[in-house]
């Protein structure tokens, strides 16, 4: 029945209105927003003290946006027809044929060299080299690896952590401990993000042979364990850039804050996998923990940028 649906779609001619709306929504933007918010955390915290550069600003998060913009596409495309297995993305622009794959690829070569030459005359090429290797990691290499193993999710976190040190690096020209320590913070971040999402989605994901999970048997307490670990990790590294210089001391509290709240529902996910892992009382956990995520990076990073003032 669905698939007769779906034929039944790509026999119809579009409105432009609705296919200008299948464009957008292949770019993802929320998603794409959070990349450039995070891209310009990374620039606000290295100008600190110094006069805004605004075409500079500018650049980073639209630049920022559309590669992040690019790579969704290519990941999309890639994953058209798995899609359609899943109850969440069958709604989807490509699954759905309101756009061809044809138009979807010539779409990423648009989108993706307007980000990348934008940050190429706005900023520098350290900046946009890092920007075409997180388009690259995301697109063509986790995105194939997420139906092999839980290797994707390292593989995937590396260009999830990129954003800030993007930032960081469009103003300096160099990669920096500081850089680093933004970097790692996100890039330990995007663990029990991904898998607290990998967890809810289990069912779905299993539809598309998708393997996120740290344990091949998925939702059971390896993995509920796994969550816990890094969210306890984020405690100390939020004080990192703190003992840098970076920030001060009531930022790291706040942070410090954060991350407790961060890890009290993996630590409840973990009571629950005693006894039976796929509860809904599990499920509802695990639901806490993905929303907590979107909660904590922006809260931390705001915090960090407050510090500097």
């Amino acid at each position: 029945m669905v698939t007769t649906d779906i034929e039944t779609v790509k026999e119809v001619s579009l409105p432009a209105t609705a296919k200008v709306r299948a464009y957008v929504a292949l770019l993802k933007p929320r998603l794409s927003f959070l990349v450039a918010f995070s891209a310009a955390f990374g620039y606000l915290l290295a100008s600190s003290g110094a006069s805004l550069q605004w075409v500079s600003f500018l650049g980073v998060c639209l630049g920022g946006f559309l590669v992040s913009g690019a790579s969704i596409i290519i990941n999309q495309i890639i994953e058209k027809d798995l899609d359609k297995l899943m109850g969440r993305t069958q709604g989807r622009p490509l699954p759905l044929g309101k756009i061809s794959v044809q138009e979807a690829k010539l779409y990423t070569w648009i989108v993706g060299a307007s980000g990348l030459l934008l940050l190429g005359a706005t900023t520098n090429a350290l900046t946009t080299g890092l920007a075409l290797l997180s388009m690259v990691l995301y697109g063509f290499i986790y995105t194939p690896l997420k139906r092999v193993g839980p290797v994707a999710v390292f593989i995937g976190a590396i260009p999830g952590a990129l954003p800030p040190l993007l930032g960081w690096v469009a103003v300096t020209n160099q990669v920096t401990y500081e850089a680093l320590a933004i970097f790692f913070l996100q890039f330990l971040w995007q663990f029990p993000h991904f898998w607290a999402i990998a967890w809810v989605l289990d069912q779905d994901y299993r539809k598309a042979g998708f393997k996120l999970l740290p344990s091949a048997q998925g939702r059971n307490m390896h993995t509920a364990f796994q969550m816990m670990l890094y969210t306890f990790f984020l405690i100390p590294m939020s004080w990192l850039p703190a003992f840098i210089g970076t920030t001060g001391l009531t930022s790291a509290l706040v942070a410090s804050a954060c991350g407790l709240l961060f890890m009290w529902p993996s630590l409840r996910l973990m009571r629950l996998c005693v006894d039976n892992p796929t509860t809904l009382e599990a499920s509802a956990e695990a639901k806490r923990i993905m929303f907590g995520s979107f909660i904590y990076l922006p809260v931390v990073q705001i915090a960090f940028l407050m510090d500097k003032l």
